[in-house]
């Protein structure tokens, strides 16, 4: 398996190292001829808006979205999350999803960047230690769908979720220096 990391903008580097430290052999996804050798995509965090230009000047946001819909197993953390969203409600007006995730999300829903912070989280299936989240200008998730299993919450917040082979955070696992999430993610698509 070949695992791809949009590399449009973001931390696609930090997830790569993550990926690299797992023995999962990686691709800087950067145009639809990427997108097309990889077997599953990484969307990391950034901004989203520009990343959802970027997809479509970089004609993308097409394959991509067909990918998703036919099954392509992702894992999007923040803006990647806010990409893979079925709607975003303070997003701009050219800002539209990916809907591959039944959820609804409101950017930057934690505050700015002087309002980020990291706290422990328990995360379904994980065991041991609590997970360090690293929230930084963070979406918050307002509604999920029925068929959205919750991972992680806090505060009554989903923020780590799944829908099939679709995976999202609003906190940033690959910063974090625990593997776990990522593990987790690889094996679900591996087994």
């Amino acid at each position: 398996m070949k695992l791809g990391v949009l590399a449009l903008q973001g931390a696609f580097r930090e997830h790569r190292e993550v990926l690299h430290a797992l023995g999962v052999p990686t691709v800087e996804v950067r145009v639809p001829e990427h997108l097309s050798a990889v077997d599953a995509l990484v969307l990391p965090g950034g901004e989203s808006t520009t990343v959802t230009r970027l997809l479509d000047t970089s004609g993308l946001r097409e394959p991509l979205a067909d990918r998703l819909g036919d099954g392509m197993p992702a894992f999007g953390t923040c803006a990647g999350l806010i990409l893979l969203a079925a709607e975003v409600r303070d997003g701009r007006a050219d800002q539209i999803p990916l809907g591959a995730l039944d959820i609804s999300v409101r950017r930057n829903g934690y505050g700015r960047q002087r309002d980020s912070f990291e706290t422990d989280l328990a995360v379904a299936g994980l065991g041991g230690a609590p997970f360090r989240g690293i929230f930084i200008r963070a979406p918050v998730v307002e509604r999920v769908g029925e068929s959205v299993e919750i991972l992680a919450a806090l505060d009554g917040h989903p923020v780590l979720v799944r829908q099939g082979a679709v995976w999202a955070s609003t906190f940033h696992p690959e910063l974090s220096g625990d593997l776990r999430v990522h593990q987790r993610f690889v094996q679900s698509i591996t087994a």
